[in-house]
């Protein structure tokens, strides 16, 4: 070999050697916020050897790693947690409503005339009560007895205590809580019969025409029980 042809492959050696470092430099100026840790070109993608490598910087990371060139390195995507179970909303108890039964019984139907004694129509009568009351939630119940005109003011007024103390038991001997109750008379003194209504003497017409005010009345009060 010559010494020109030496020369000539050692400047051909320099010019490549140049060649490739002015590539290096312009590579190594570009940046590109996507892709930090890695070396990019002019074009801003990542610069990579001739054997399709990627070629890292100084601030290259793990964390930084893109599929591109380290695809092993990928933080794996989180699986996305299963969304919290709706609780079901539980409704509030329906509030209670109040609601009330009340009933006035004929004393003629309940006893014997002038009596304190229940007869079979009369435990009737409130057998149906009791029935038509079960839908209640009993808060206080009262029974009240009244008397008609005929006889003393003391005389009816026993007379209503007694019939209303009669229902009372009968009753309780229902199921219906005694601790509820107030039972009371009230003899002649809140007539249903207007003044002058059954005028004269004490005689069958006029018993019959003061039958209302001979009367026991019966009423629960408490809240309706949902079914």
């Amino acid at each position: 070999m010559t010494h020109s042809s030496i020369r000539k492959q050692l400047a051909l050696a320099v010019l490549c050697t140049l060649g490739l470092g002015a590539m290096s430099n312009a590579a190594i100026a570009q940046t590109n916020p996507t892709k930090e840790g890695y070396l990019v070109d002019q074009r801003g993608e990542v610069a990579k050897s001739g054997f399709g490598l990627c070629w890292r910087t100084s601030a290259w990371t793990p964390a930084r790693a893109i599929a591109e060139c380290d695809p092993d390195l990928m933080a794996k995507p989180v699986a996305a947690l299963p969304a919290p179970t709706q609780m079901a909303a539980v409704a509030p108890p329906a509030a209670a409503k109040p609601a009330a039964h009340k009933v006035t019984l004929d004393a003629d139907t309940l006893f014997d005339f002038d009596k304190a004694v229940l007869r079979p129509a009369g435990k009737a009568a409130l057998d149906d009560f009791v029935a038509k009351s079960r839908d209640i939630k009993a808060e206080a119940i009262s029974v009240v007895g009244h008397a008609d005109r005929f006889g003393s003011d003391a005389y009816n007024q026993r007379l209503s205590e007694r019939r209303a103390a009669a229902v009372k038991t009968y009753l309780v001997g229902k199921g219906v809580d005694t601790n509820r109750f107030t039972a009371e008379g009230r003899g002649e003194t809140q007539p249903v019969t207007k003044a002058g209504e059954c005028r004269g003497a004490k005689s069958a017409k006029v018993i019959a025409c003061l039958q209302p005010d001979r009367r026991v009345e019966v009423e629960v009060v408490g809240s309706t029980i949902a079914r």
